[in-house]
């Protein structure tokens, strides 16, 4: 083995002393030293970086030159030469595996995956003309130009190297002007592509740079291959497990942050430990490159192992970036993460700047001269204008794939060509890698590292300037009244929050004014000529298009914010949020589309393709003969017979001939073995046969014409002629040996024995049969939580579409469009779950306990913040919660429905006490509807209340009256129908139960529906049973469903549970007829919400109608509707209640007055309206 030499420049001649600055290493070096010199580099490095925040660029070029000057006195100086001398004796291949694994990671973990997997295809092919172009532009300049005489393999890996576009610097100043991220993302994905060929063609080279010249295109090609989809492979699998490490409920921070770190610098290491070798080849350079990694390299297996697994830790590193988003960390870990990578990155980039300044500056200064000068600006020049030709080249893909591409987009994106550590960390490759060995290696860095600094300068710059004043950056008019109402609302929020702290009196002495002064935002949009849009009179009056399109982007990003919330507070898993995230990240680059929840089923197909498979196979699935027994009592040979046939063993039997006959079958395939074993083949066939049918005799006996009523009979029966036939053609082979047609025919048949062992299926059937069952129910729990955390974000989103747009056409337009895509995802709700009620029962019981133990955990944090629990008390809590999380994993797929009866604990008003249940248990009736059948009509008076046990209905109903009268009320006129859908555990008809008014919507069932009935009659008895809680309970449940319906954001904060409400008195429902008075107390009523009829404020004369919450001005309120509902909101847990008009206990607050109105109103048989969105 010839000595090598691990320093940056390979030398040719194995006994030509080395030479590093003109010394001899013939001596010990102090390393120590080395680690001063690295140490300093980062203080210094951080410095300069606190003081110059906007110029990154001059940080790298002072270190640059500090390094340069480094390498000078280490050129003339002997103690300055004993520090740098590690990192010349680092092999260059060394530094590229330390530092480039954590920059590429942190660069892909940026990029949008569902972005760019919209676009991959034009992106690629950017990446792929991006390369070409700069391939054979910059290799022709290089030929040339440059006057050191290089060799075409030399110019080539050159322009390669400078071909590479930096996918962290290349978007950076982009993203500090708020570009959009699908434009930052393209630009991220081509630097990666042309990242992973460069690194691959490098690695190419690398493996034989020895015997380039005998390899054929052909072999390369299978090479490039083999890197690309092992890696991509390697890649996706070691995302998988640093996904498993990082969403571990028990892994601490530290812990999974070093693993992550550990598993990035892993991939990357077998990505290039296994490059692929070819046979005859030195190993001299592959151990050269791997000796300070101390990876041993063996001469005998290692070359034939890795040849077959050719892979590239740079394309991996990118697989494994693109798989990871913020769905695959714990709440709060991927800052974490993302900020150690950040400094991570920004500690190597200053390293490898210094370094590789030092590098230059150990060389000979007589090769730079004023040459090299002309040739940087000519080099500089050339870049350029490669980005240039690659833009206007892939211009015509990236109009098709972006509506908004234009001519302004390319020039910004051909200003974007810089080069970073990339292209430096190849740089000194291209001397070791060279057939001709030059005497300034040096100049390769020089070049490479001048042209990234001055990329990073100019072009950064121009990429800015251009955007800013082709008005790329400015924002549109629809933007500005969005965030002008997210403003507008914050000022809302500071000054609610001014009015609360003036009435503390630990607070009287405070000068608000001052206060109101220095809170008050002012947020200035951008005014300056540059970011001013060209098409003024276009900005100035916006149409409505236009602001619907700005409005629905607006909708997409808090519905996937929403998707995200839910996936981190457990209610929706982690792979439903991705798809739902992924498919409207998919949709967004749609102009005016709107995701609906079909959309959603198109973007993944659920359940088509399982349940025909299914079918197949049930209809393939053996089934065991049955005959009755009595037709043989009188017969005892046909009795025994019976026996046999439709025993077990029978069964048994017939699958152990078939388990025999495969080593007979395997000698018969192999022609050398059959020679040998001619005569005991055909014995064996002879007994196989025989048994077959005298197997099929039995059965025929038996069954009679029935036995091919089965297709696996009829399938016996075929191999039994089958081997029948083989027996005569075998039986005539012998007395026609010359008969040539009879011999092939003979061997023809020989080789249809094979089906003998397609019985064998059957066996698997069942298995097959139950692993479809568990694809199904996973398929469909997926798609209700998928679609049930549709509904969600639909919800939130109608909350948030007031601050999207302030101009009342467009939010109108908005919530018809949100609760259309609701209703249609409700019913898609209904109908999945009428096809798997077990799987969803078990999914809502499995979010239940999800839920419970969530809050567990935030009363648990509550209690450990203010010191009740101690430190350690609550660590081991913690566990123990968290193991009860983890143990949801493997909760059961599907649970059985419950009885009917089990349902009545469904109904919240019967507070799952079982002198109520019991009571309405013998009352109940089953109620069963068919498809299209009426439960109620719009019209009729209510005969009592359904609760839906299985099954969907659909109702159709005119906006609620909320008992209104129709004269009051601006939307009556309206003759919009809403359409609710009203799936299992719903309850119909209770409002106008109690209201004794007749029905006004109507109620179609869309699918077969169970329901549990309780008549009218039945009610009213629970009403004088249970008075005068019962009725109350019921007031209660639908007023707090009606005030988180319409005011869920105000009461967001409140936990209105109605268990608690009930028990702690946190709300209650007050009760006003006609001109009676009620006085509002605003220091312990926080909320008064009025959820049914109307009040008049007695001191404005201000006239308020349900829903609608009393402002804090409204002192005192008397009721202008026969019947008016109040939910009052307590501000803190009262004190027990001794009114003596209070006739009611456990906090329900029925007064004297309410009872004596109620019992007029039943003698006159007064009706109410009613409110169907409460029912």
């Amino acid at each position: 083995m010839p000595n090598t030499n691990s320093s940056f420049w390979v030398q040719g001649e194995g006994s030509r002393p080395d030479l590093l600055c003109g010394r001899s290493a013939t001596y010990t070096v102090v390393n120590s030293h080395f680690l001063m010199l690295v140490c300093s580099t980062v203080v210094l490095g951080g410095f300069l970086r606190t003081y110059l925040r906007s110029s990154e660029v001059t940080v790298l070029i002072i270190l640059s030159v500090s390094g340069f000057v480094i390498g000078q006195l280490a050129h003339s100086s002997f103690k300055v030469y004993q520090i740098v001398y590690p990192l010349l004796r680092t092999p260059s291949f060394s530094l590229y595996c330390y530092f480039a694994p954590i920059i590429i990671f942190m660069a892909a973990l940026d990029v949008d995956f569902y972005i760019l997997k919209n676009v991959f295809w034009q992106v690629l092919l950017t990446g792929l003309i991006s390369f070409v172009v700069s391939f054979i532009i910059i290799g022709y300049v290089v030929l040339k130009f440059n006057r050191d005489f290089w060799d075409l393999q030399t110019s080539l890996l050159f322009s390669m190297t400078l071909g590479m576009t930096d996918p962290i610097h290349s978007v950076n100043s982009l993203k500090t002007i708020g570009i959009s991220k699908m434009y930052t993302d393209i630009i991220r994905g081509e630097s990666m592509i042309i990242c992973g060929f460069t690194s691959i063609c490098f690695g190419v080279f690398r493996s034989n740079s020895l015997h380039v010249a005998v390899f054929t295109e052909l072999q390369i090609i299978l090479s490039l291959c083999l890197d690309i989809l092992g890696s991509i492979i390697c890649g996706y699998s070691c995302a998988r497990i640093i996904q498993f490490i990082l969403t571990d409920l028990f892994s601490n921070i530290l812990t999974s942050v070093i693993l992550c770190i550990s598993m990035v610098y892993m991939t990357f290491y077998i990505g290039h430990t296994v490059e692929p070798l070819r046979p005859g080849k030195d190993l001299r350079y592959q151990e050269l490159n791997y000796s300070s990694c101390h990876l041993p390299l063996p001469k005998s297996a290692t070359s034939s192992v890795v040849e077959f697994l050719g892979m590239s830790g740079m394309v991996a590193l990118v697989t494994v970036g693109l798989n990871l988003d913020s769905l695959s960390f714990k709440p709060r870990i991927e800052l974490i993460v993302t900020k150690f990578l950040i400094m991570f990155s920004a500690v190597f980039q200053q390293l490898l700047y210094i370094f590789f300044g030092i590098v230059i500056g150990c060389g000979e200064t007589k090769y730079l001269n004023f040459h090299t000068v002309v040739f940087l600006f000519i080099l500089f020049a050339t870049v350029n204008f490669v980005r240039l030709v690659t833009v206007v080249l892939v211009s015509p893909i990236l109009m098709h794939a972006s509506y908004e591409y234009n001519w302004k987009w390319g020039i910004v994106i051909a200003w974007s060509g810089i080069k970073g550590v990339f292209s430096l960390l190849l740089a000194p490759d291209i001397h070791n890698l060279a057939e001709k060995k030059i005497e300034s290696p040096q100049l390769f860095i020089l070049y490479v590292q001048v042209i990234s600094l001055l990329t990073m300068g100019i072009n950064s710059y121009m990429m800015t300037h251009s955007a800013r004043t082709l008005g790329l950056c400015s924002i549109s008019l629809p933007r500005q009244m969005a965030m002008q109402n997210a403003i507008k609302h914050i000022q809302e929020i500071i000054q609610n929050t001014i009015t609360l702290f003036k009435t503390e009196k630990m607070l009287t002495n405070v000068n608000w004014t001052l206060v109101e002064e220095k809170t008050k935002i002012e947020y200035n949009f951008p005014s300056d000529p540059y970011c001013v849009s060209s098409d003024n009179k276009e900005e100035e009056s916006p149409t409505e298009e236009v602001l619907i399109e700005e409005a629905r982007l607006h909708v997409a990003i808090i519905q996937m914010s929403s998707f995200e919330k839910q996936c981190n507070d457990g209610i929706l898993s982690v792979e439903a949020a991705r798809i739902l995230i992924g498919a409207s990240k998919s949709y967004c680059p749609t102009q005016g589309k709107f995701m609906s929840i079909y959309d959603v089923s198109t973007y993944v197909r659920a359940r088509s393709w399982l349940m025909k498979f299914k079918n197949m196979l049930t209809v393939l699935e053996y089934h065991k003969d049955k005959a009755p027994l009595f037709l043989y009592v009188n017969n005892k040979f046909l009795l025994f017979v019976h026996h046999i046939v439709f025993s077990e063993e029978f069964e048994y039997a017939g699958h152990v001939i078939t388990v025999m006959y495969i080593y007979p079958m395997i000698i018969h395939l192999w022609p050398m073995a059959r020679e040998l074993n001619v005569s005991a083949l055909l014995s064996v066939n002879y007994y196989y046969v025989f048994l077959y049918i005298f197997r099929s005799a039995l059965k025929i006996i038996i069954l009679k014409r029935k036995y091919f009523d089965q297709y696996w009979n009829t399938l016996d029966f075929l191999i039994v002629l089958l081997g029948i036939v083989d027996l005569f053609c075998l039986y005539f082979v012998k007395l026609r040996p010359d008969n040539l047609v009879l011999i092939q025919i003979t061997v023809i048949l020989g080789y249809f024995r094979i089906i003998r062992f397609i019985p064998f299926i059957k066996i698997i059937i069942p298995l097959l049969i139950n692993v479809v069952d568990v694809q199904i129910k996973k398929r469909l729990r997926l798609m209700y939580g998928i679609t049930k955390g549709y509904v969600k974000s639909q919800e939130d989103t109608k909350l948030l579409i007031k601050h999207i747009s302030s101009q009342e056409s467009i939010y109108q337009k908005l919530y018809e469009i949100l609760e259309t895509n609701k209703r249609d995802a409700v019913k898609e709700l209904g109908l999945i779950e009428h096809e798997g009620r077990d799987v969803v029962i078990a999914l809502k019981t499995r979010q239940a306990i999800r839920s419970v133990i969530a809050k567990a955990l935030k009363n648990l944090t509550f209690l450990w913040s203010r010191g009740i629990i101690d430190k350690h008390e609550g660590i081991e809590m913690n566990k123990v919660l968290l193991a009860k999380i983890k143990a949801l994993n493997n909760f059961p797929m599907a649970i059985a429905p419950p009885t009917p009866d089990k349902y009545l604990h469904n109904i919240v008003w019967l507070e799952n006490k079982d002198v109520l249940i019991e009571f309405f248990k013998e009352r109940a009736k089953l109620a069963y509807f068919d498809y299209g059948d009426v439960i109620c009509r719009e019209g009729e008076m209510p005969q009592g209340i359904y609760l839906v046990i299985s099954g969907m209905a659909i109702l159709h109903s005119l906006p609620p009256t909320f008992g209104i009268d129709s004269s009051l009320r601006s939307d009556r006129g309206s003759k919009t129908m809403f359409t609710e859908y009203c799936t299992s555990g719903d309850v119909i008809g209770e409002l106008s139960c109690l209201l004794k008014r007749e029905i006004e919507y109507t109620v179609i069932c869309e699918t077969i529906l169970q329901a549990c009935f309780i008549s009218l009659e039945d009610l009213y008895e629970g009403f004088d049973v249970f008075w005068p809680s019962l009725e109350y309970k019921i007031w209660l449940k639908l007023a707090l469903g009606i005030a988180y319906q319409y005011f869920e954001s105000s009461l967001s904060d409140e936990d209105l549970d109605f268990q608690k409400c009930v028990a702690f008195n946190l709300a209650y429902v007050e009760t006003l007829s006609s001109y009676n008075e009620m006085t509002i107390d605003n220091v312990t009523m926080k909320f008064v919400i009025i959820v049914y009829g109307s009040v008049i404020d007695t001191k404005t004369e201000v006239a308020y109608l349900a829903p609608c919450i009393l402002p804090k001005t409204c002192e005192q309120v008397q009721g202008t509707s026969d019947l008016s509902k109040l939910l009052v909101v307590q501000a803190f847990e009262p004190a027990k209640n001794t009114d003596s008009k209070v006739m009611v206990n456990t906090g329900l607050r029925m007064t004297q007055r309410e009872y004596s109105w109620k019992r007029k109103n039943e003698e006159r048989g007064f009706q109410l309206s009613w409110n169907r969105s409460q029912s």
